[in-house]
């Protein structure tokens, strides 16, 4: 894959790196217009990392300490660590044997009332159940952050992955999906 966009990949690179310009650079404010335009959203915030943008999304939020974040047993440890990090509170909870995203019955089998958001991770370029899922959170009063760090440009009904959530992070290390 990398053969075939070599070139304009390693230009871009040179450029960046002979203009220093990493952190907010005319680079990153293109990739963040296009972003917003392609999910059609209002706002992308790029920062240093997927953890990161975890970390934000749920302070963003104001859950306080034992609040409790219902996820994915089958996810990178960032997400878990950072629920924790937090001092909230993750219930992990089974995967649909055919997909691997989250299963949304055992969403719903794990809301109490100390339950407070859902993360859906979205995973090897197919979205989890999202239409269900939001259904269960406005059923329940509860966040959505969805994890898209693997399925950027996934379709799920009439969205793309990442324009369902009340927030949604992204992570662009090399062996993701991006790539594609």
């Amino acid at each position: 894959q990398y053969l075939n966009i070599k070139e304009k990949v390693d230009k871009s690179v040179v450029d960046i790196i002979g203009q220093a310009t990493f952190i907010n650079g005319p680079s990153v404010k293109s990739f963040q217009k296009n972003l917003e335009d392609y999910l059609k959203v209002k706002h992308v915030i790029p920062c240093a990392n997927g953890t990161d943008a975890l970390q934000i999304a749920m302070m963003a939020l104001e859950l306080k300490p034992g609040d409790e974040v219902i996820t994915t047993d089958f996810t990178f440890a960032s997400t878990v660590e950072v629920i924790a990090l937090l001092n909230l509170k993750p219930v992990l909870v089974d995967v649909d044997l055919l997909t691997y995203n989250i299963d949304p019955e055992k969403i719903r089998k794990a809301i109490n009332s100390k339950t407070k958001a859902i993360v859906p991770v979205h995973l090897f370029g197919q979205p989890a159940n999202m239409e269900e899922i939001i259904k269960i959170s406005k059923e329940n009063n509860l966040y959505v952050i969805e994890d898209n760090a693997q399925a950027p440009g996934a379709k799920c009904g009439k969205h793309y992955t990442g324009s369902y959530g009340d927030i949604s992070i992204y992570s662009l290390n090399r062996h993701k999906t991006i790539q594609c």
